[in-house]
Protein backbone atom coordinates (compact mmCIF):
# COMPACT_ATOMS: atom_id res chain seq x y z
CA UNK A 1 0.00 0.00 0.00
CA UNK A 2 1.35 3.13 -1.24
CA UNK A 3 2.15 5.41 1.89
CA UNK A 4 0.36 9.29 1.61
CA UNK A 5 2.15 12.73 1.87
CA UNK A 6 0.38 15.49 2.43
CA UNK A 7 1.94 18.20 -0.20
CA UNK A 8 1.34 22.08 -0.11
CA UNK A 9 3.10 24.83 -2.38
CA UNK A 10 3.70 27.06 0.45
CA UNK A 11 4.58 29.74 -2.69
CA UNK A 12 6.93 32.55 -1.70
CA UNK A 13 8.48 32.91 1.77
CA UNK A 14 11.02 34.01 3.71
CA UNK A 15 13.60 31.44 4.56
CA UNK A 16 13.21 32.07 8.42
CA UNK A 17 9.38 31.22 8.17
CA UNK A 18 9.42 28.08 6.00
CA UNK A 19 12.03 26.87 8.29
CA UNK A 20 9.46 27.61 10.99
CA UNK A 21 7.16 25.47 9.56
CA UNK A 22 8.96 22.62 9.03
CA UNK A 23 10.09 22.50 12.61
CA UNK A 24 6.82 22.83 13.34
CA UNK A 25 5.67 19.64 11.69
CA UNK A 26 9.39 17.71 12.89
CA UNK A 27 8.20 18.58 16.19
CA UNK A 28 5.19 17.57 15.92
CA UNK A 29 6.39 14.08 14.45
CA UNK A 30 8.79 13.70 16.90
CA UNK A 31 6.15 14.30 20.31
CA UNK A 32 3.73 11.40 18.43
CA UNK A 33 7.00 8.70 18.49
CA UNK A 34 8.76 9.85 21.67
CA UNK A 35 4.74 9.43 23.08
CA UNK A 36 5.09 13.20 24.80
CA UNK A 37 2.27 13.92 23.77
CA UNK A 38 -0.19 11.18 26.45
CA UNK A 39 -3.40 12.54 24.54
CA UNK A 40 -1.83 11.62 21.16
CA UNK A 41 0.04 8.54 22.47
CA UNK A 42 -3.39 6.82 23.49
CA UNK A 43 -5.27 7.54 20.60
CA UNK A 44 -2.88 6.16 18.54
CA UNK A 45 -1.94 8.98 16.86
CA UNK A 46 0.84 8.23 13.79
CA UNK A 47 2.75 10.30 11.95
CA UNK A 48 1.88 12.17 8.81
CA UNK A 49 4.46 12.70 5.71
CA UNK A 50 4.84 16.00 4.27
CA UNK A 51 6.43 17.46 0.74
CA UNK A 52 6.43 21.46 0.52
CA UNK A 53 7.58 23.26 -1.95
CA UNK A 54 8.76 26.75 -2.10
CA UNK A 55 10.51 29.77 -3.68
CA UNK A 56 12.67 31.75 -1.05
CA UNK A 57 13.99 35.70 -1.25
CA UNK A 58 17.68 35.78 -1.96
CA UNK A 59 19.49 34.21 1.31
CA UNK A 60 22.72 32.38 1.17
CA UNK A 61 22.41 29.40 3.95
CA UNK A 62 25.26 27.18 5.55
CA UNK A 63 25.03 23.86 6.60
CA UNK A 64 26.42 22.14 9.67
CA UNK A 65 29.79 21.87 7.94
CA UNK A 66 30.13 25.40 5.98
CA UNK A 67 32.95 27.32 6.21
CA UNK A 68 33.09 31.33 6.55
CA UNK A 69 35.41 31.10 4.30
CA UNK A 70 33.08 30.10 1.33
CA UNK A 71 31.55 33.21 1.49
CA UNK A 72 33.27 35.78 -1.10
CA UNK A 73 31.33 39.02 0.16
CA UNK A 74 31.45 41.15 3.23
CA UNK A 75 28.13 41.64 5.26
CA UNK A 76 27.92 45.24 4.06
CA UNK A 77 28.71 43.75 0.53
CA UNK A 78 25.17 41.97 1.53
CA UNK A 79 23.08 44.45 2.56
CA UNK A 80 23.91 46.55 -0.98
CA UNK A 81 22.57 43.42 -2.32
CA UNK A 82 19.74 42.87 -0.33
CA UNK A 83 20.78 39.63 0.78
CA UNK A 84 20.59 37.57 3.89
CA UNK A 85 22.57 34.78 5.27
CA UNK A 86 21.25 31.59 7.88
CA UNK A 87 23.48 29.13 9.17
CA UNK A 88 21.15 26.10 9.73
CA UNK A 89 21.02 22.78 11.16
CA UNK A 90 21.23 20.34 7.82
CA UNK A 91 24.13 19.26 6.28
CA UNK A 92 26.47 20.27 3.72
CA UNK A 93 28.11 23.56 3.15
CA UNK A 94 27.48 26.96 1.71
CA UNK A 95 24.61 27.29 -0.93
CA UNK A 96 21.90 29.80 -2.50
CA UNK A 97 18.00 30.12 -2.20
CA UNK A 98 16.18 32.66 -4.15
CA UNK A 99 13.46 33.05 -7.01
CA UNK A 100 13.14 31.02 -10.22
CA UNK A 101 14.44 27.62 -7.72
CA UNK A 102 11.89 25.19 -6.63
CA UNK A 103 12.96 24.04 -2.63
CA UNK A 104 11.47 21.07 -1.86
CA UNK A 105 11.10 20.10 1.91
CA UNK A 106 10.14 16.45 2.54
CA UNK A 107 9.02 15.86 5.87
CA UNK A 108 8.98 12.06 6.14
CA UNK A 109 9.10 9.19 8.88
CA UNK A 110 11.55 7.51 7.43
CA UNK A 111 10.22 4.35 9.40
CA UNK A 112 7.28 4.37 6.56
CA UNK A 113 10.37 4.84 3.89
CA UNK A 114 13.63 2.94 5.30
CA UNK A 115 16.01 3.96 7.84
CA UNK A 116 18.48 4.54 5.88
CA UNK A 117 19.78 8.36 5.28
CA UNK A 118 21.67 7.61 2.55
CA UNK A 119 18.95 5.57 0.62
CA UNK A 120 17.03 8.77 0.98
CA UNK A 121 19.06 10.85 -0.19
CA UNK A 122 19.55 8.59 -3.36
CA UNK A 123 15.75 8.38 -3.80
CA UNK A 124 15.79 12.29 -3.62
CA UNK A 125 18.99 12.52 -5.86
CA UNK A 126 17.03 9.96 -8.01
CA UNK A 127 13.39 12.04 -8.18
CA UNK A 128 15.44 14.86 -9.69
CA UNK A 129 17.29 12.83 -12.10
CA UNK A 130 14.08 11.52 -13.60
CA UNK A 131 12.32 15.32 -13.35
CA UNK A 132 15.28 16.24 -15.58
CA UNK A 133 15.19 13.51 -18.27
CA UNK A 134 11.33 14.68 -18.61
CA UNK A 135 12.77 18.07 -20.26
CA UNK A 136 15.30 15.85 -22.35
CA UNK A 137 18.31 16.86 -19.57
CA UNK A 138 20.99 13.65 -17.98
CA UNK A 139 21.45 14.45 -14.72
CA UNK A 140 23.84 11.74 -12.92
CA UNK A 141 25.58 11.94 -9.43
CA UNK A 142 28.85 12.62 -9.07
CA UNK A 143 31.11 10.32 -6.67
CA UNK A 144 31.40 11.88 -3.10
CA UNK A 145 29.77 14.84 -4.21
CA UNK A 146 25.52 14.62 -2.46
CA UNK A 147 23.16 16.52 -4.98
CA UNK A 148 22.74 15.84 -8.99
CA UNK A 149 25.02 17.17 -11.86
CA UNK A 150 25.01 17.17 -15.67
CA UNK A 151 28.50 15.76 -16.63
CA UNK A 152 30.46 15.05 -13.69
CA UNK A 153 32.90 12.96 -15.42
CA UNK A 154 34.14 16.11 -17.96
CA UNK A 155 36.59 18.22 -16.50
CA UNK A 156 35.87 21.78 -17.03
CA UNK A 157 32.18 20.51 -17.98
CA UNK A 158 31.00 19.86 -14.75
CA UNK A 159 27.86 21.84 -13.17
CA UNK A 160 25.40 21.32 -10.36
CA UNK A 161 22.11 22.00 -10.99
CA UNK A 162 20.51 20.94 -7.55
CA UNK A 163 21.83 21.17 -4.27
CA UNK A 164 20.93 18.95 -1.07
CA UNK A 165 21.26 19.08 2.35
CA UNK A 166 18.87 17.26 5.20
CA UNK A 167 18.55 16.73 8.60
CA UNK A 168 17.02 13.59 10.35
CA UNK A 169 15.19 13.54 14.39
CA UNK A 170 14.20 10.19 15.45
CA UNK A 171 14.03 9.30 12.05
CA UNK A 172 11.82 12.55 10.91
CA UNK A 173 13.65 14.59 7.96
CA UNK A 174 13.85 18.17 7.61
CA UNK A 175 15.38 20.14 4.48
CA UNK A 176 16.30 19.18 1.53
CA UNK A 177 16.36 19.75 -2.13
CA UNK A 178 16.78 23.27 -4.00
CA UNK A 179 16.75 22.82 -8.20
CA UNK A 180 17.40 25.61 -9.71
CA UNK A 181 14.71 26.29 -12.43
CA UNK A 182 15.27 29.74 -13.80
CA UNK A 183 17.76 30.86 -11.37
CA UNK A 184 19.18 34.17 -10.78
CA UNK A 185 23.07 32.44 -11.07
CA UNK A 186 24.88 35.32 -10.60
CA UNK A 187 24.64 35.09 -6.78
CA UNK A 188 26.37 32.14 -6.75
CA UNK A 189 29.44 33.86 -7.64
CA UNK A 190 29.45 35.62 -4.06
CA UNK A 191 29.88 32.02 -2.53
CA UNK A 192 32.19 29.10 -3.13
CA UNK A 193 29.01 26.82 -3.81
CA UNK A 194 28.90 23.95 -1.77
CA UNK A 195 32.38 24.11 -0.49
CA UNK A 196 33.51 23.13 -4.40
CA UNK A 197 35.86 25.19 -6.06
CA UNK A 198 35.90 25.21 -9.69
CA UNK A 199 32.46 23.66 -10.50
CA UNK A 200 30.49 25.47 -12.37
CA UNK A 201 26.15 26.03 -11.41
CA UNK A 202 23.77 25.63 -13.96
CA UNK A 203 19.61 26.05 -14.62
CA UNK A 204 17.39 24.15 -16.37
CA UNK A 205 16.63 27.67 -18.10
CA UNK A 206 20.44 28.19 -19.13
CA UNK A 207 20.62 24.40 -20.30
CA UNK A 208 17.75 24.65 -22.44
CA UNK A 209 17.66 28.04 -23.33
CA UNK A 210 14.34 29.58 -22.72
CA UNK A 211 12.38 30.93 -20.06
CA UNK A 212 10.59 27.59 -18.20
CA UNK A 213 7.22 27.27 -16.77
CA UNK A 214 7.48 26.50 -12.77
CA UNK A 215 4.02 24.83 -12.59
CA UNK A 216 4.98 22.22 -15.36
CA UNK A 217 8.55 21.24 -13.34
CA UNK A 218 6.33 21.29 -10.27
CA UNK A 219 4.04 18.60 -11.84
CA UNK A 220 7.29 16.20 -12.76
CA UNK A 221 8.88 16.51 -9.62
CA UNK A 222 5.66 15.75 -7.82
CA UNK A 223 5.07 12.15 -10.28
CA UNK A 224 8.57 11.74 -9.81
CA UNK A 225 8.56 11.67 -6.07
CA UNK A 226 5.45 9.43 -5.99
CA UNK A 227 7.68 6.71 -8.48
CA UNK A 228 10.66 7.03 -6.26
CA UNK A 229 9.00 6.89 -2.79
CA UNK A 230 6.15 4.62 -3.63
CA UNK A 231 3.83 7.36 -2.20
CA UNK A 232 0.64 9.38 -3.35
CA UNK A 233 0.73 12.52 -2.86
CA UNK A 234 -2.65 15.09 -1.42
CA UNK A 235 -3.42 18.45 -0.98
CA UNK A 236 -3.47 18.72 2.34
CA UNK A 237 -3.45 21.74 5.09
CA UNK A 238 -0.32 21.48 7.37
CA UNK A 239 -1.75 22.62 10.01
CA UNK A 240 -4.85 19.82 10.34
Amino acid sequence: MKRIVEYRDLGKLDYQEAWDIQEKLLNQNVSIKSGKGSADHQSGAETRNWLLFVEHFPVYTLGKSGRAEHMLVNEEEMNKMGIRIFRTNRGGDITFHGGGQIVGYPILDLENFGTDIGKYLRNLEQTIILTLKDFGIEGERSRGETGVWIQPGVPGKERKICAMGVRCSRWITMHGFALNVNTDLSYFNHIIPCGIQDKQVTSLQKELDRQMDMDEVKISLKRNFEIVFDASLVAEGIYS
